[in-house]
Parts: C-alpha cells; structure tokens; sequence
C-alpha cells in the first residue's frame, strides 16, 4: 500500500541540506546527468583565479606587444618562506626568467586578503599593474586600461 497517494520519485521537495558546510550539494549545484543545461559547470579555486588573471592579461595585452621587455606571468599557490619569516606573507614577486622576467602571483595570500570577488578582482588588477610597472620602469596607472 502506497502511503504518499502516488508515486515518489526523485529527491525531496526543498533545499538540499547543506551537513558538514560544505556548500550546496544535489542536482542543481554540480553538473551531471540529472542537472539542466543552464548549470555551470563548477569550478575549483585555482581555475577561477587563474581564469581571472587570464581575462586581466588579455586586457593588457597591447602592452606585452608594445614593450621590449618579454615578461612571463605564472600563477603559484603560496610562497616557499624560512621558518624565522615574520613579515607579511608577499602577494607576488619579479623572478629573472628564461627570456626575461617572470612575475609570480601567489593565489593564496591574495585569496585571503579579500572579502568577495569584486575585491579579489581589484587586488589582482593592482597586483599585476603594480609588479607589471616595476618591470617595464611605468607608472601602474599608465598601464591600467580600465576606465577611470
């Protein structure tokens, strides 16, 4: 005997629980065959970082062509800091490269130091103008294509 008046299929009415915080779980938070075309695909961390320092580069782009100065930008999780370090953790440095320079970005201090992805995306923008500008000897606002 039916107890629901009918068939039961698929999961529960209402929000998928969220045990353990670990964020939304089911079939409308990660892809799969029972999802809908509409659902992003999800992302970890570090693609999400890397892909908005790929959209930053891509911006800046008539500046790599313009200058002399071949520069490599690469995207690392966190420095490698001696024990006695007692600074503040750096957001990036200018390496010496193969053919050039070389600027790291750290993905992890600069994560920690923002509050959302609208500051995120702000400090990444400062970060890749400021070291940007260090290597080709330019003032960082001559550099930043954004509108002001």
């Amino acid at each position: 005997m039916d107890h629901f008046g009918g068939a039961v299929s698929g999961p529960r009415p209402g929000r998928m629980r969220d045990r353990r915080g670990r964020g939304p779980r089911g079939p409308m938070a990660l892809p799969g065959p029972l999802s809908p075309r509409s659902v992003p695909v999800h992302r970890p961390a570090r693609a999400s970082f890397d892909l908005l320092v790929g959209d930053v580069l891509a911006a800046l782009e008539p500046h790599f062509a313009v200058e002399p100065d071949h520069v490599d930008v690469v995207v690392e999780e966190a420095p490698m800091l001696p024990p006695e370090w007692t600074d503040d953790v750096p957001l990036s440095i200018v390496a010496p490269g193969p053919a050039g320079a070389r600027v790291v970005l750290f993905r992890i201090p600069i994560a920690q130091r923002c509050s959302g992805n609208e500051d995120l995306e702000d400090l990444v923008w400062t970060v890749v103008l400021d070291r940007l500008a260090e290597v080709w000897h330019m003032s960082p606002d001559d550099l930043d294509p954004r509108p002001r």
